[in-house]
């Protein structure tokens, strides 16, 4: 073998192991900042409920303020030109440690805050570090890799999932919980530290946008949709999973399978991705979302949450994938004002969900109305994406 071949094969190497490096950066900046920042809530509530702090009206109260967060952080980074690696690394130690601070107190105000941050410090994240690893993934030809990091809030999930079922079997208390998830979170956070970008390229401001077309405006309507029908049974598992199994450690088990079920989703659409229609597929993954949003109603048993917990995750990520692909596909326009665009919808479905959730308990004393309300958004827009959309 010749010098020059040696020399392109640690050139390559070393492209490779920068590509694995910066996957796995951005996949566990997701499992801090959603799988912990943001998902940690959903196993929290029916401990926080036992424990006295919540009912279920408060919690969808606290969930919306989290979704508040998300909402203005969104918007706050599709206007930003500069410092993204701060707002990046502010955006993962926030959520870490108002986790750890939530297990200081009692106090619903001081939680509805904590929420609040962890919320606008996740979404500086999920953006930015998404942002990062595309661009840096792209340049070096990776596109499996750029798909997996989509992963990151599945994994998180489900690793919050197996701490909450191993902390149920031991009758761990609320406050000592957001303890252990903020130390994991902080060690997370140490692994990546220095792998995470030192500066990202400022932005330019256009002096003219392109115009929305009818495809995207449509497209937004869609994964608003997305957002809030997704939303409740992401929030609400955990307990609705209590509400079936009233004694024993099964409950704890529906939140680690909803995370196994959305890195499953992710992982069919990079297998698939160039074998299959964007569009088609996108419809199909709504229309599966909402019967599994709909099924614990259908079905008010275990059976019912199972299909409910197995397609709603299933579709959760995968969603989000198709929707992004979609986006590139029926727009000319700048592609990261679009995501941004698109984020801030979702964001915006998602925070309707909760409160929709609490104004249900308050009026019906149940969540299924509100359930059923989602399921007909997600079939809604699956049926905008198939018969509405076109290239």
């Amino acid at each position: 073998m010749s010098s020059q071949q040696i020399s392109d094969t640690v050139q390559t190497g070393r492209l490779a192991t920068g590509s694995i490096s910066t996957m796995l950066t951005g996949i566990i900046t997701l499992v801090v900042v959603m799988g912990i920042g943001r998902f940690s809530l959903t196993p929290q509530i029916p401990v926080m409920i036992n424990d006295g702090f919540l009912n279920l009206s408060s919690a969808g109260i606290l969930a919306a303020m989290n979704y508040i967060g998300y909402l203005l952080g969104a918007i706050h980074v599709s206007r930003m030109r500069s410092n993204h690696a701060t707002y990046l690394k502010t955006g993962l130690l926030a959520a870490m440690l108002v986790t750890i601070l939530s297990g200081a107190t009692s106090s619903f105000a001081l939680q509805c805050l904590f929420r609040f941050i962890a919320g606008v410090g996740g979404a500086w994240a999920l953006i930015i570090v998404t942002s990062w690893t595309q661009l840096e993934l792209a340049a070096k030809n990776a596109p499996r890799l750029s798909a997996a990091v989509f992963s990151g809030p599945g994994i998180g999930i489900t690793l919050t999932g197996v701490l909450a079922w191993v902390m149920s079997t031991q009758y761990i208390n609320s406050s000592t919980a957001w303890y252990v998830y903020g130390v994991v979170a902080l060690v997370a956070i140490l692994v990546i530290f220095r792998h995470l970008p030192h500066e990202l390229p400022s932005v330019q401001k256009r002096r003219e946008a392109a115009p929305l077309g009818r495809n995207l405006k449509l497209l937004l309507g869609v994964y608003t949709l997305a957002g809030f029908g997704y939303i409740l049974p992401a929030t609400f598992l955990s307990q609705m999973a209590h509400a079936v199994f009233s004694s024993g450690n099964q409950a704890a088990f529906f939140w680690p399978l909803f995370g196994l079920s959305a890195v499953t989703g992710v992982l069919l659409v990079i297998m698939f991705a160039a074998v299959v229609n964007t569009r088609i597929s996108l419809a199909l993954a709504m229309l599966m979302q909402g019967v599994g949003v709909a099924a614990p109603v259908v079905a008010n048993n275990a059976v019912g949450l199972l299909i409910s917990t197995v397609l709603t995750g299933l579709c959760f990520l995968s969603i989000m994938q198709l929707s992004m692909r979609l986006a590139r596909e029926v727009s000319s326009g700048e592609m990261a004002k679009t995501v941004g665009m698109l984020t801030a919808g979702y964001a915006t479905g998602q925070l309707t969900g909760p409160l929709v959730s609490s104004a249900c308990v308050a009026l019906f004393a149940s969540l299924e109305p509100a359930l059923l309300l989602a399921a007909g958004c997600l079939i809604a827009g699956g049926g905008m994406v198939l018969f509405m959309i076109r290239k």
